[in-house]
């Protein structure tokens, strides 16, 4: 790389600011005027409109009234005789630089075809760029400049058949040469040093056609990270950690227990969300089981993760096994959700974002330093045009190209509100059914907090569903305060907010709510994140014995399944997983991070009653009501029970199932309890301690007697369906 030295450094930081900083070790940094000289020669003054002391050098503030085109050559005197060029700085913060060189072309990156490559990269503060084609089988490489275009875009043809070429781009942007992978890359080579030119039409496979999706809240969405669900010894599946691992079929574990696929299956769940699989650091794709990452660490937003390819070498064997992974879950009926992080990137000085256009991807705070809401280290400005473009179009390959059912967003609320909108748009274009889904969390990011797509924001973006932390914490207990109980766990105190979270958290009445439609809150006590909820009762809850701990898991289980909103599941929550005390288990090896099939042998019965209350859910539609107005209407919470007691009771809701009424008991206590029942008619247990389903396990009439720490599902027949069982 070039190194520059500068007697004097100069900045275009507006469009018609210039800021000269001149060490106090050149004339004491004083100087009485500069000159400017353009690209064409000619030379003007420059009108110095403020003089600043910066301790170390001085801050001169210049004004300009003619238009500097960015991408060409300027120069800078002073009137000691030295001059500097001029740098392109802050302007590429402004909005005016935005509007000047916003590209609307759907064609950045490669566009193949066998008798020729096109390529583009956007690219407006270089001066020069050139595309680097690599032929590694025979060691040789050549450099081909690109020709600038219109809104800072650059472009070049390379005639023949360069499928498998490895690529980079050279950039020159303040006189400092960098080089970068392409941002668009849809292909990258091991480790994603390089992207590769491929042809995507070779890896096409069809898509099955999928259930009906009504509403968000017909969902059930169950959390997978793709290593971790194959790779215990004990998986029965052949490409254990792997894409392809996902697909496969009729796999068994311990004592003949139904794993991977097979089991996502029988389980019912609707949709699988996977933990991120597009390229990331944090493995060596060359020995991948050396090390482990979830996958937060992006690196190539468009190409998908090696280290899950049989061969991470060839740069179609990650596509194509993806491909074949997404597929054979829609095959089953199980839509596929992708865990998307366009909040942050690995490291932004290694990123090809920064080395491209430096200092335009990321926020910066008042002093021009990188902020770091996210936590580490960077914050994507989703707020600047082309990079609100970048994320659109990114949501829009994955779901066109890889077919891909729906995003979950990381860090959603270091996001603006006007891009989710946008992906929204494009998205419900093209798949109506799609869930979009987020962290809402506010985090300290320098985003006008009204610009945020927060929780706080939701009424602002009331087709995009949020992970609903009150839920989490009322039912679990807080999620940072490990020693902290919410209502499963036994705390009465958090009755109140709990029956709330029933509700998903809507508007209802004259009631606070942070939802405008149960459609937006996203219900869970467990994620990837933090301590797994068997971890965190192991230290809450430490004074109880296992027996009652999973009753308690249970229990908040069956508040996820059976409450309003969107229900979501961590992989192995059905079975108690545990990651051994582990609360951040990012990079933990796969000994704290695996899926244990073992345990799940064990727990068979436990296992079915999810499953069962999955059934429950699936089969009426008064558990997943779309709008707040159908929860005002139907759903009643019964008042007079003890504090240990949650009831509610799903009246007159016969038009969505074959039920005409429903009551659900939720009780966080051992000692048994009692409870009238609303009327005097004859009432169908199909949920208590020891089973769900649909099928009736007895009935009961006038009251209810209600075991320790369990839910029970009470129902009561249709006309309809009272006279189809007597004929």
């Amino acid at each position: 790389m070039l190194t520059v030295h500068r007697t004097f450094e100069a900045y275009l930081d507006a469009m018609t600011v210039i800021t000269i900083l001149v060490p106090k070790s050149y004339h004491s940094g004083m100087v009485g005027n500069f000159i400017i000289e353009k690209p064409n020669g000619e030379r003007c003054q420059l009108q110095v409109a403020k003089r600043e002391d910066l301790w170390t050098s001085i801050k001169y503030e210049c004004m300009i009234d003619f238009a500097v085109e960015i991408g060409q050559r300027y120069l800078i005197y002073d009137d000691h005789g030295a001059f500097t060029d001029l740098q392109i700085g802050a302007v590429i913060r402004t909005a005016e630089f935005d509007e000047q060189f916003y590209y609307e072309g759907n064609d950045l990156g490669i566009t193949y075809t066998p008798e020729a490559t096109t390529f583009k990269l956007w690219a407006p503060t270089a001066t020069e760029v050139k595309v680097k084609l690599l032929d590694e089988a025979e060691g040789k490489q050549e450099q081909i400049p690109l020709q600038r275009m219109e809104k800072g875009v650059w472009m070049t043809t390379v005639s023949g058949d360069l499928e498998g070429r490895c690529y980079t781009f050279l950039v020159c942007v303040n006189l400092v040469w960098r080089e970068a992978v392409d941002p668009y890359a849809m292909a990258v080579s091991v480790n994603g040093e390089y992207g590769v030119v491929v042809d995507l039409t070779k890896t096409n496979v069809p898509k099955s056609t999928l259930p009906p999706l009504s509403s968000p809240t017909d969902a059930i969405i169950y959390e997978v990270h793709i290593r971790d669900f194959t790779i215990h010894g004990d998986s029965g599946v052949a490409h254990k950690g792997l894409y392809l691992g996902l697909a496969e079929l009729g796999t068994s574990g311990p004592n003949n227990t139904t794993t991977g696929l097979s089991y996502l299956a029988k389980l019912g769940v609707t949709h699988v969300e996977l933990l991120p699989f597009n390229d990331f650091a944090g493995v060596d794709e060359k020995d991948p089981l050396k090390e482990y990452n979830w996958g937060y660490n992006p690196l190539h937003y468009n190409a998908p993760e090696g280290s899950y390819a049989t061969n991470p070498f060839d740069p179609y064997a990650r596509i194509q096994e993806l491909k074949q992974a997404i597929r054979a879950l829609q095959a089953q009926g199980i839509r596929v959700i992708m865990d998307a992080v366009y909040n942050h990137v690995y490291i932004r000085e290694q990123s090809s974002f920064e080395k491209i256009v430096p200092g335009y991807y990321f926020r910066h705070d008042l002093y021009g330093m990188p902020s770091n809401g996210t936590g580490v280290g960077n914050d994507i400005a989703s707020e600047r045009r082309m990079v609100r473009k970048f994320i659109v179009d990114s949501v829009r390959f994955w779901l066109t190209e890889y077919g891909v059912d729906g995003f979950r967003f990381d860090l959603m609320g270091v996001l603006d509100i006007e891009t989710m909108r946008e992906v929204e748009a494009i998205v419900h274009a093209l798949d109506p059914s799609a869930l979009l889904l987020g962290e809402g969390w506010d985090l300290p990011t320098p985003l006008p907090a009204e610009q945020k797509a927060t929780m706080n924001n939701a009424d602002k973006l009331p087709c995009i569903a949020y992970f609903n932390d009150r839920f989490r914490d009322h039912v679990k207990g807080s999620t940072f305060a490990i020693h902290e109980k919410g209502f499963a766990l036994g705390n009465m105190a958090f009755r109140e907010q709990a029956m709330r979270a029933i509700q998903g958290n809507v508007r209802i009445k004259k009631e606070a709510g942070m939802f405008l439609n149960p459609t937006q809150a996203v219900n869970y006590v467990e994620s990837h994140d933090n301590h797994t909820f068997w971890d965190k009762m192991s230290v809450s809850n430490a004074d109880e014995s296992e027996e009652i701990r999973q009753k308690r898991q249970k229990l908040a289980t069956a508040f996820v399944i059976l409450s309003q909103g969107i229900p979501f599941l961590h992989s192995g929550q059905e079975f108690y997983r545990t990651k051994q005390g582990i609360e951040n288990s990012y990079n933990a090896p796969d000994a704290i991070n695996q899926l244990d099939w073992r345990q799940k042998s064990l727990y068979e019965k436990d296992v079915r009653y999810v499953a069962g209350l999955i059934q429950l859910r699936k089969l009426h539609r008064a558990f997943r009501f779309s709008t707040s107005a159908e929860i005002e209407k139907h759903l009643r919470l019964v008042e007079a029970t003890p504090p240990s007691v949650i009831a509610y009771h799903l009246q007159s809701v016969q038009e969505y199932g074959p039920w005409s009424d429903i009551l659900v008991i939720h009780h966080n206590q051992e000692a048994t309890e009692r409870l009238p029942l609303p009327d005097e008619e004859e009432w169908h247990v199909v949920c208590d301690h020891t089973a769900s389903g649909t099928t009736p396990l007895y009935t009961v009439k006038q009251e209810i007697e209600v075991q320790g720490i369990s839910t029970f599902v009470l129902t009561k027949m249709t006309d309809l369906t009272k006279k189809a069982n007597h004929i």
